[in-house]
């Protein structure tokens, strides 16, 4: 029987929500908040009372979500460097630290190998694997110093 990447992706959010709300509200940085799973997860942790701050290359993609303290919007591209910086900085700013980093966002390419070409190639591996490495060293030192965090990257392959 297979299961959907969504459903697990749901569960392993739900276990980090279980271990997390012992204690005072948490932060989250989710990549990608624009549509689908990304949208999906900030929606659970703001239903579940955590500090959320949702990015997106295009803020004004997030401009429909609830407006709540809990709740920031940042701009981030993950394969730009001072968009990212600004993002942890702002989100740290806003809410104190960063507790759970998402890295969602990605680029898909769908078709045969043999049909894409390098550049395609190259904008997938800068997204997927670049991008999600680039947040997580503007996000990890702070974790460090706190000794603790929690990292979920969402990816998919087939």
């Amino acid at each position: 029987m297979r299961h959907s990447g969504v459903s697990g992706y749901i569960l392993v959010i739900i276990c980090v929500d279980v271990y997390y709300s012992t204690v005072m509200p948490k932060t989250v940085v989710i990549t990608g908040c624009a549509s689908g799973i990304g949208r999906e997860t900030a929606q659970l942790f703001l239903a579940r009372g955590w500090n959320v701050a949702a990015t997106a290359r295009n803020p004004a993609m997030l401009a429909d979500l609830p407006q709540t303290e809990n709740t920031a919007a940042f701009q981030l591209d993950v394969t730009d460097e001072t968009s990212i910086a600004g993002a942890v900085s702002a989100t740290i700013e806003r809410f104190g630290a960063i507790d759970v980093l998402v890295n969602n966002a990605g680029y898909g390419l769908f078709g045969p190998l043999e049909g894409s070409n390098a550049g395609q190639l190259e904008n997938q591996f800068r997204t997927n694997v670049f991008g999600a490495t680039a947040v997580i060293r503007h996000v990890l030192p702070g974790m460090r110093e706190r000794r603790g965090g929690t990292i979920i990257n969402v990816s998919s392959i087939g």
